[in-house]
């Protein structure tokens, strides 16, 4: 039997070639011919690989730049400023360590979505240097993918959501919100779970999917309200004239004046009952402080309506609006 020999790769005569270049120094055709196998493939893909690495690292340093407080004072990340921020100044320090929470949350989301992406788009190209057919892969990748969301779909909420809640500043950390599940001051807030802490001093994990609204309490404005009982036989117009003047010295020294922002009203009759009768007064207050004015315009308020000569009814005592003290 005769072994024709194999002509030679037509490459070779080509000198701009990888395939000439291994020919001259290996004078082995088929290394010639696998030229485009063994050097430029590899090739392309170490320098995909390369430029996957250099994007991704500047990209995380971007980020890292755009979520980190510039130094100290409070001021608010570069990434943050785009976005409406909802915390009150009267959390003092607390505010620094919710815009680091809020940025550092948001940033962290960023920087796995670079990653997913660039690492993606690189083993896609990758492939395609390699010859395999996408196709197949990527619908299976959709299948797996539309299995997984309706496996995980709770989860998923819960990222969205924390996402939202993030974004929109709905709430803080110093906030005291009531949503649904507790009612307490928010000591953490993540993209799954929601930290927050009772006056009993329990340690609520709310699930953030599972919030549905949000009552916050320290955001814009807040109001001090504190219902008055007075007997029947009592003289409303002479109590109100007393506790509006009590209520009125009261606000404007020291240590309310700092938290009311306008002077009390007095609302005049609010509720009858079988054991006499109710006065409300209303005082708008610094978020977050109403619960310290009710508490100290009692004593006053109280004090006040003694002096003159009133007694409230018996078995009653001067309280503020159910479900707001604090």
């Amino acid at each position: 039997m005769n072994f024709v020999p194999s002509a030679p790769p037509a490459c070779i005569s080509d000198a701009s070639t990888w395939c000439s270049q291994v020919f001259s120094i290996t004078h082995n055709e088929w290394l010639a011919g696998s030229a485009g196998w063994l050097v430029t493939k590899p090739l392309r893909i170490i320098f995909i690989l390369v430029v996957a690495f250099l994007v991704r690292y500047l990209t995380r340093r971007l980020i890292d730049r755009v979520t980190t407080l510039p130094g100290s004072g409070g001021k608010i990340p570069a990434l943050l400023k785009p976005l409406r921020e909802r915390a009150p100044d009267v959390l003092g320090p607390a505010v620094v360590e919710r815009r680091r929470q809020r940025a550092k949350t948001i940033g962290s989301v960023l920087r796995s979505m670079s990653t997913f992406l660039i690492y993606g788009l690189a083993f896609i190209l990758v492939l395609g240097e390699l010859g395999v057919n996408l196709a197949p892969i990527i619908t299976t990748a959709g299948i797996l993918g539309v299995a997984i969301g309706f496996g995980a779909q709770n989860l998923v909420r819960d990222f969205l959501s924390g996402m939202f809640m993030m974004i929109e500043d709905q709430y803080g950390v110093g906030d005291v919100v009531d949503i649904g599940p507790a009612t307490g001051t928010v000591e953490a807030v993540g993209l799954r779970i929601t930290t927050l802490r009772d006056l009993k001093g329990t340690v609520w994990y709310v699930r953030n999917g599972e919030v549905l609204r949000v009552g916050n309490s320290s955001q814009g404005f807040a109001v001090a309200v504190v219902d008055v009982p007075l007997g029947y036989s009592a003289d409303v117009d002479l109590a109100t004239t007393v506790l509006m003047g009590a209520a009125t010295k009261a606000t404007q020294g020291e240590p309310l004046a700092v938290n009311v922002l306008e002077p009390p009203e007095m609302l005049g009759v609010e509720k009858v009952t079988p054991e006499g009768i109710e006065l409300r007064l209303t005082v708008k207050v610094r978020p977050g402080k109403q619960w310290a004015v009710q508490r100290a315009l009692r004593g006053q308020l109280l004090g006040a309506l003694e002096e003159a000569g009133f007694e409230p009814p018996l078995g009653r005592f001067m309280s503020s609006a159910p479900a707001t003290d604090k």
